[in-house]
């Protein structure tokens, strides 16, 4: 009967363990100010400051297989204390955080 109270502690120890890693990827801290998704562009540009490198794309918005218009995405890289973030923002937005 141990081992099996023991597996489920494992399973149960496995699972928060990925969840809060999950977690961990959707915000980080830019100094003491935490980045999370649905912010704007100005908003993370003044907690932040200017990102190390961006990158702008014009992508094809879709509505089943007929494009209905464009969008533009921008990837801001910041690097800093070894750790590399990706944000990418669709139009002014925050969507996400790599």
């Amino acid at each position: 009967m141990m081992p099996t109270l023991m597996n489920r502690v494992a399973v149960v120890l496995c699972c928060s363990l990925a969840a809060s890693s999950a977690m961990a990827d959707a915000a980080f801290r830019c100094g003491g100010r935490l980045i999370e998704p649905g912010l704007t562009q100005s908003a993370v540009l003044q907690m932040c400051g200017a990102p190390t490198s961006k990158t702008v794309e014009v992508q094809d918005v879709r509505s089943g297989n007929q494009v209905v218009g464009k969008t533009e995405v921008q990837r801001w890289t910041y690097e800093s204390y070894g750790a590399t973030r990706v944000l990418t923002f669709d139009q002014d937005t925050l969507k996400a955080i790599e």
